[in-house]
């Protein structure tokens, strides 16, 4: 058998294998044509300013309790560090930053923020006014439980 024939037998079995996987997949609104739709998508009222929330799971990045509209974050600037960073947040009574924030790859200590932790939004999101999408019975072991 060449190349050619074995590629040809590989596309194949590539098209009827995720055909076969995407059969199963199903939409959240059934069968209705997205042009049928009647339910528009509903804007979710953001909460307003508040204490930190309760983390749904251990290890969970702290949710982000207040907006965040209009922040910049950027190489050259990043809006959370004017009140989360360590020279700031005693006065402005912010959160600090974690300090595994600091460490590289490698487990080392920077003196700034790594690249790798420095675009806050990968992982803190500000929360909405919503009921939750599933639901959630996590309770943290007594020994870490929060009193």
């Amino acid at each position: 058998m060449n190349k050619k024939t074995k590629f040809v037998i590989m596309g194949i079995s590539a098209a009827l294998l995720s055909t076969a996987v995407l059969a199963d997949i199903a939409s959240l609104r059934g069968n209705v044509p997205l042009d049928e739709a009647s339910v528009p998508a509903t804007i979710q009222r953001m909460q307003p300013d508040h204490s930190p929330d309760a983390r749904a799971y251990v290890q969970q990045p702290p949710l982000i309790p207040h907006r965040i509209d209009g922040y910049t974050i950027n190489l050259k600037f990043n809006k959370c560090l004017t009140c989360h960073s360590w020279a700031n947040y005693r006065n402005k009574g912010a959160t600090k930053i974690s300090p595994t924030h600091f460490n590289d790859r490698d487990g080392g200590m920077l003196a700034n923020i790594s690249g790798q932790r420095y675009f806050c939004t990968q992982c803190h999101v500000p929360q909405v006014d919503a009921e939750p999408l599933v639901e959630n019975s996590f309770e943290p072991l007594r020994a870490i439980k929060q009193n």
